[in-house]
């Protein structure tokens, strides 16, 4: 067993320690002792990107039926155990990972660490409990459906991605759903929830011995601690990242028409994406972006506008999405193309590099006043990094992006192939002019 100092903290306050238990599971813990709640995190090195085609859907199923029940409680238990002590407890799938989360008073944090640690090793995947939460999650995915807003950049990451498991969709298909039988997910369970791949993060009013204590008696106590320290290095690659451009129309007969238009964008380790982070911030991250201003403010298009940016192991999507009037998509695209070819030709001006950057500061400062987000952040950098930087030296690699390096971004990414998905009704109208 290994403990390091990650980062000092000031005061006492912002410690963040890291502990390699047997088997290769690992601990991290940020300090926070003006606070009096705590939140545990389970992080999984697994996610729908992972799934072969006979398991598609399968990482996000999963994520139900550990809730369903253990040898030692029921789902009723499970909850009740959490929210019975003022807590709250839950889960998210993402692409390439899977989190089981509690946020509890910090009286309270073994009752937290061992309902979590019991979900997440012990679970039975029982055969009526598939079939009942088989159900619940097609209901998931029609209420999804219904949504043409979420289901636009379904749309997008499949026309860029086509049919491989980085642009699938992470709930699955009906089809896949009512085709996932018990042993299957049970055999991915079984393969891919172990110590080496799994980080438990806390943050919090919490001592770091205290936690590694509780974590190793509850892992102890399920049989699944044993073995060196190894844990799993983070991601490089995965399947399916080979991008493709295009164009993806759903014909529905919406009252407001939903679109994605973009392209590749960049790993979650080059280091470049500070200045994609400020570049993106300017062109549409907010009510004073670019886009924003021309399309909403200027000429009253569209109620909703925004681009982002996601980023994966070794690849990454770069996007604007607009929900506008049907009548209004070709000039919506217009502007689109017309701004995003500006950016590239002029860069961004001086005043929108100091607006980008404030927002990019602000933004990660102010979603870091929580456990939560706390958690997530060490926990999920755990998993997907080779290092943790603190938030003053993220801080500082904003603010020491240059307006050639943000020049370079642009040219290099705006100028990819692009990708259209759009929703709304128009029949087999031919959108194939806004991308070339």
């Amino acid at each position: 067993m290994t403990t390091t100092t990650l980062h000092a903290g000031r005061d006492g306050a912002g410690v963040v320690k890291r502990t390699t238990l047997p088997g290769g599971l690992r601990v991290v813990t940020e300090t926070m002792p003006t606070v009096r709640s705590v939140a545990v995190g389970m992080w999984v090195g697994i996610g729908s990107r992972d799934e072969a085609p006979e398991h598609m859907g399968a990482t996000h199923f999963l994520e139900h039926l550990l809730f369903k029940g253990t040898p030692t409680r029921d789902a009723m238990e499970i909850s009740a155990s959490i929210e019975g002590i003022g807590g709250e407890i839950n889960a998210f799938t993402a692409k390439e990972y899977t989190c089981y989360y509690a946020r509890v008073l910090d009286e309270d944090l073994p009752i937290a660490v061992d309902v979590l640690a019991d979900v997440v090793t012990s679970s039975l995947v029982d055969p009526e409990d598939v079939e009942s939460e088989r159900g619940v999650i097609l209901e998931e995915i029609a209420m999804h459906d219904d949504d043409p807003s979420d289901v636009v950049h379904e749309q997008f990451a499949a026309a860029l991605y086509g049919d491989s498991p980085i642009g699938r969709p992470i709930l699955g298909t009906v089809e896949s759903i009512n085709t996932l039988g018990r042993d299957r997910i049970a055999e991915y369970y079984r393969r891919y929830y172990q110590p080496p791949r799994t980080v438990v993060s806390v943050a919090g009013n919490i001592r770091h011995e205290e936690v590694v204590e509780l974590v190793a008696r509850a892992y102890e106590r399920a049989g699944v601690l044993a073995g060196p320290a190894a844990s799993a290095p983070p991601r490089t690659s995965g399947p399916g990242a080979e991008s493709r451009s295009g164009v993806r129309l759903l014909d529905r007969p919406t009252e407001q028409a939903n679109l994605v238009l973009g392209t590749t964008g960049i790993a979650r380790t080059d280091e470049r994406r500070f200045a994609l982070g400020v570049l993106n911030a300017a062109l549409g991250g907010g009510m004073s972006s670019r886009l924003f201003q021309e399309i909403r403010e200027k000429r009253g298009l569209a109620y909703s506008v925004y681009s982002y940016t996601s980023a994966y192991a070794d690849t990454g999507q770069f996007g604007i999405y607009v929900g506008c009037l049907p009548s209004k998509i070709d000039d919506v695209l217009k502007i689109c193309r017309d701004e995003v070819s500006r950016v590239v030709a002029d860069g961004l001006t001086e005043e929108e590099i100091v607006r980008g950057k404030g927002q990019m500061r602000g933004g990660l400062v102010l979603g870091l006043e929580d456990t939560g987000s706390r958690m997530s952040r060490i926990g999920k950098n755990e998993l997907v990094y080779d290092e943790l930087l603190s938030v003053d030296e993220v801080l500082a690699r904003i603010e020491a992006v240059t307006a050639r390096e943000l020049s370079e971004i642009a040219a290099d990414v705006l100028n990819r192939p692009l990708t259209l998905a759009v929703i709304g009704p128009y029949g087999d109208k031919d959108f194939s002019h806004a991308i070339t």
